[in-house]
């Protein structure tokens, strides 16, 4: 297991790496953003100079030497709009965007795993049938669609909810269940077909010979070994909610990184989207070793050399 860990510990920073070159030479096709920095009007001596202070004359490849060797050091350089550290903007936010996608991982729980049992336990019957629909209207309405409409309900007409911002859990209610809307009813799909495969197994129809109840069944003996390609989906669903939550930020106008990414991208800012996709790549990286470990925890016979 540590051999394993090692690798895959040296396989992440090969990624974070590929991560770092791409959005580095990505971003510098979008256009200068000397040119945003100053006022209108302004004259080519002007915008050689802003260009020389940001190191924008020099070769892409000088460029990225530099950046390189700031970034192992943490150094993302300094916001083009803020003036101040991009990764300290970032890690600023980044607890913000955090909360709200453990809120859309909990949205998704609470609704993926009951229904996708009961529909497994109630094959084919009306219940199945329900918990199909709720699970494709799930993945059926967009995001920001979403978003909107619960703005709409149950911010301006009912004022149950707060529309914007953040600070206390009923500003997580909204934007939570709009951003785990689809993730709930892709993982419920999964966890129906997943206990159903594992219903039909020879030990199973065992256990219900042995006269266990059929919730005993499924609890201690079904659901766990359902578990492992659910765990997978989950893990990549947190991927997909990270992504997701520029969407649900921007909509919901919540103070997360991912909004911030967003402004820095319509202002140029390098530095800042560099350091999100950095945050971003290494909390993913984090995710893919912990699914991993889940396994071994799941499945005694899964072991990693």
């Amino acid at each position: 297991m540590a051999r394993y860990m090692v690798g895959r510990l040296a396989y992440s920073v090969v990624v974070i790496f590929g991560v770092v070159v791409v959005v580095f030479a990505i971003m510098r096709l979008t256009g200068d953003p000397a040119a945003l920095l100053l006022p209108l009007g302004f004259t080519q001596d002007d915008l050689q100079q802003v260009r020389r202070e940001m190191d924008l004359d020099q070769p892409l490849h000088v460029q990225l030497a530099k950046y390189l060797s700031r970034a192992a050091r943490g150094n993302f350089g300094q916001s083009l709009r803020y003036h101040d550290s991009a990764i300290r903007l970032v890690l600023e936010r980044a607890p913000a965007t955090l909360w709200l996608t453990a809120g859309a991982m909990v949205v998704m729980g609470l609704v993926a795993l009951p229904l996708g049992i009961l529909a497994a336990s109630r094959r084919d019957s009306l219940l199945d049938a329900a918990a199909s629909a709720v699970a494709l209207t799930g993945q059926a309405m967009p995001t920001f669609w979403l978003g909107i409409i619960f703005i709409l309900v149950f911010g301006l007409r009912l004022r149950w909810l707060p529309t914007s911002g953040s600070g206390t859990v009923w500003h997580l209610v909204m934007p939570s269940i709009a951003l785990g809307a689809f993730s709930a009813g892709l993982t419920t799909r999964l966890v129906r077909s997943s206990l159903l495969e594992v219903l039909s197994q020879h030990y199973v129809r065992t256990a219900r010979s042995k006269g266990l109840s059929e919730r005993l069944v499924i609890f201690r003996h079904a659901l766990r070994n359902a578990a492992i390609p659910v765990v997978t989906i989950a893990g990549l669903q947190l991927g997909t909610l990270l992504g997701g939550a520029i969407v649900t930020e921007t909509v919901f106008g919540y103070p997360g990184m991912a909004r911030l990414a967003v402004e820095a991208v319509f202002y140029r800012d390098f530095p800042v989207v560099q350091a999100f996709v950095v945050v971003t790549a290494i909390v993913m990286v984090g995710i893919n070793v912990l699914v991993d470990v889940c396994y071994v925890v799941l499945d005694p016979r899964i072991t990693y050399t």
